[in-house]
């Protein structure tokens, strides 16, 4: 896995940080790979802006910051259009589309998150809808480590509704590619 860079960004009370945390845990202790997080968020906290930088790397990472995002995991607007410049030419984009209404040029996949994690009995949750989307669409980290990270990082008693939200992102992310291969397929 070469050097990748990810921006997962939202407001406050979504879950940013532990869905990077999630991610990144996935790769560097059960993946035994490298990763770096660094975290920002208002002084508000819940419904303040806040994001996460995930380093997913082979090698060490000796700068742990993002430079050009390769993917970026948008969960608000005002996050999606604060960050999304920062995007490479041929980044990807995830957006939570019960919040967000993406308008760039850039590969878009997304999946109504919120929605999905309240029909599941729990907002709090849409950050794993989120990060079954990203594991599946990006392929970066092996679900079983993904879901290994979630067992082992979630408060207690939360772990099957976490994991039931992970597994509808998977499901989600599998819809995406396979209606993104019948709009290529003549």
């Amino acid at each position: 896995m070469p050097r990748t860079e990810i921006r997962i960004t939202g407001f406050g009370g979504q879950g940013v940080i532990l869905a990077a945390y999630v991610i990144g845990k996935a790769v560097a202790v059960m993946s035994d790979r490298h990763a770096t997080l660094n975290q920002s968020f208002g002084p508000e906290a819940r419904g303040s802006a806040c994001s996460a930088q995930l380093i997913l790397s082979d090698e060490p990472v000796t700068y742990p910051y993002v430079r050009r995002t390769d993917v970026l995991i948008a969960m608000s607007q005002d996050a999606y259009r604060q960050y999304v410049a920062e995007l490479r030419e041929d980044g990807l984009v995830l957006v939570d589309d019960s919040l967000v209404t993406p308008d760039s040029p850039h590969r878009t996949f997304g999946a109504p998150a919120t929605r999905t994690a309240e029909a599941l009995g729990k907002k709090i949750v849409a950050n794993m809808v989120m990060v079954g989307l990203f594991t599946r669409t990006t392929q970066v980290v092996a679900r079983d480590a993904v879901e290994e990270a979630i067992r082992t990082s979630v408060p207690s008693g939360t772990d099957e509704l976490n994991l039931a939200a992970f597994k509808r992102g998977f499901e989600l992310g599998d819809a995406c590619l396979e209606e993104r291969q019948a709009e290529v397929l003549p």
